[in-house]
């Protein structure tokens, strides 16, 4: 009788084991479900067939379409109450060449995102260029765990679908802020290849072996509505032998290339890799760098650089804070193109906008395509023209500096995808 207590009570840990791994493996199928179709509700714009002015976009351009500046597709995400943040990122980064899908997640209220959606259909470029979408069914996403990761890889999906001229794309959360013009940025990307992905990333471990990959978890993002702590089983497994495994930092530049490879690609090591991140508690650190790595066919596009600014006090307790001249001053001139501003205050993101964009507040960045007259009391960029015509500022030059010094030397290859 003790003997057969005694099995039972070893079958169990399995047992659970099993329970969580088999959950995982349905939410997962759920998450593929959402990222291989559209599930936006319809956005104010981009979806009713109507072309965007043709004054932004000339069909007579003498720019040839082989030499006009690239664009980017931009995923930029808030939680509730982050609806004022991502109106202020969107008008610091916009550009009416680019892509931008907006993201409120499902702790926001629905009346938070119509007024979202209703508040940038107000704006008349935003209706001219017809470039800017409001997700309308949200994600749920955890800080920890895979909900982070299928929400990033639904955005791009979506982007995929909505146009397919955009060369990289970014996933901007209400923590990150542009420190150059996308005149600037537009402006270096032009002289680069198209299929270069900046990406911080190493295969050194270390005390994240036991804390961050080896726990086996359930990320109740991927299935309920409510948030609701995550589920950790008690057992912890071995890392992974027929891959190595990098990480870095979340924030990233990847190109479009690489994006249709996650998404639509043929080979299914991302759809592998998926499922194996999907029980892990730091998902999106690991994905794009490990199938980076892990690929032929990309490792050698990347640079371990993703020209993200973070300040080395970013990690401290105090949520807010302002920058004094000599911090202000490394950030500048760190040739970032943006800078994690979790930490700072309204006053340090204003003196980003008056110094480094030019932007007057409820305005967008004025660039090359901006036609109005400073002299008069509308905004420069209330009557536009060719988006193909870019003015950068000093902004690029920092900018170009900061890539010169990654590609000079073969400084890259000697840092693509070293195994640790």
């Amino acid at each position: 009788m003790q003997n057969g207590a005694h099995g039972v009570a070893k079958e169990q840990p399995r047992l659970t084991l099993y329970i969580i791994l088999t959950t995982a493996f349905l939410s997962l199928c759920f998450l593929l479900s959402l990222s291989s179709s559209f599930h936006s509700s319809p956005p104010y714009s981009g979806s009713n067939g109507i072309r965007p002015d043709p004054r932004l976009f000339p069909s007579s351009s003498k720019i040839a379409a082989d030499t006009s500046p690239p664009s980017v597709a931009y995923l930029i995400s808030g939680s509730s109450g982050d609806s004022r943040r991502i109106l202020r990122l969107l008008f610091a980064a916009y550009h009416p060449r680019n892509r931008y899908l907006l993201h409120l997640d499902s702790l926001a209220t629905q009346s938070e995102r119509d007024r979202l959606a209703l508040t940038v259909g107000d704006v008349p470029i935003f209706r001219a260029a017809r470039n800017v979408d409001v997700v309308g069914r949200p994600d749920f996403a955890y800080r920890r765990g895979s909900s982070p990761m299928a929400s990033t890889l639904h955005g791009a999906s979506i982007l995929l679908r909505l146009s397919g001229a955009w060369d990289w794309f970014v996933d901007l959360s209400v923590d990150e802020y542009p420190l150059v013009t996308q005149d600037e940025l537009l402006h270096i990307l032009s002289y680069l290849p198209k299929d270069l992905n900046f990406v911080n990333h190493t295969s050194y471990i270390g005390w994240k072996e036991s804390r961050r990959l080896k726990p086996v978890i359930v990320d109740p993002g991927l299935y309920l509505v409510e948030k609701t702590d995550m589920f950790f089983a008690s057992q912890k497994r071995e890392l992974p032998k027929a891959f190595k495994l990098f990480s870095g930092p979340s924030f990233s530049i990847l190109s479009r290339s690489f994006i249709e490879h996650c998404v639509l690609g043929t080979d299914n090591f991302p759809r592998t890799l998926l499922m194996y991140l999907s029980n892990t508690p730091a998902s999106l650190s690991n994905y794009f760098p490990t199938i980076l790595c892990n690929s032929n066919l990309f490792k050698k596009t990347i640079i371990n650089n993703n020209l993200l600014y973070q300040a080395s006090n970013d990690t401290s307790k105090e949520r807010r804070h302002q920058l004094d001249s000599k911090e202000f001053t490394e950030m500048v001139e760190s040739g970032a193109a943006f800078a994690r501003v979790s930490t700072f205050d309204d006053a340090v993101l204003d003196r980003i906008d008056h110094e480094l964009l030019g932007r007057a507040h409820g305005e967008v960045v004025p660039g090359g395509w901006c036609l109005g007259d400073s002299g008069d009391n509308r905004s420069l960029c209330s009557v536009w023209g060719d988006s193909g015509i870019l003015r950068p500022g000093s902004g690029s030059e920092r900018l170009e500096r900061r890539i010169v010094e990654l590609l000079s030397n073969d400084w890259f290859r000697l840092h693509q995808c070293i195994a640790e």
